[in-house]
């Protein structure tokens, strides 16, 4: 096989795997049994893709190569992400994990109690992003279950820990100016009681 459409199949096969593509698995689908020719495809490809500083690069992983994005680039595409995640929540669902953020611990009816409306489908919706998770019971007669964030919360906000949250001062206005709707006014006073 000619080594130019060697390095396409792998370049395809490494762009088209979910994890790292070994040089066994490699070997088996391009049926060439030279080690040094796989090799050269695969270093030829890394050179290639360093040369023309493109977006991404081939690594080796965990015995295996994996496409990835260039690090270089990683700032535009946490601004992407954070910006297309929150583009995806409501207001509804911000409200509700912004106090799930700043008070958890809290059970379904705390949180209730302080956005003053039922949240089964928002806290449905948080859940299921894996933006919040249950952390235990509640020790109170019914022993409901208690809600914190996620690790993913983390990840979906570009936070490092729950101490890079705004300040709750910080929070309310930057709510104020960034949101128009008329149900999601909040005022630093209500915060406070929060």
């Amino acid at each position: 096989m000619e080594i130019q459409d060697l390095k396409g199949i792998i370049e395809a096969l490494i762009f088209s795997s979910e994890k790292p593509l070994t040089m066994k698995e490699i070997k088996q689908v391009v049926e060439e049994s030279d080690n040094e020719k796989i090799n050269q495809a695969v270093s030829e490809l890394k050179s290639g893709l360093d040369n023309a500083k493109s977006g991404i690069q081939i690594v080796e992983v965990a015995g295996g190569y994996q496409m990835v994005t260039r690090a270089d680039y990683s700032l535009y595409l946490k601004k992407f992400y954070k910006q297309k995640h929150i583009d995806k929540l409501s207001i509804q669902a911000l409200e509700t994990l912004a106090i799930i953020a700043y008070k958890q611990p809290l059970t379904k009816a705390e949180i209730e109690a302080l956005r003053g409306v039922n949240i089964d489908g928002v806290l449905k919706t948080i859940f299921d992003k894996g933006l919040v998770r249950i952390i235990g019971r509640k020790d109170i007669p019914g022993r409901p279950f208690v809600y914190g964030t996620s690790k993913f919360f983390l990840e979906y906000f570009g936070l490092k820990s729950l101490e890079d949250l705004p300040k709750i001062e910080e929070f309310v206005s930057n709510a104020q100016k960034d949101c128009n709707h008329e149900n999601a006014k909040i005022s630093t006073a209500e915060v406070a009681e929060i």
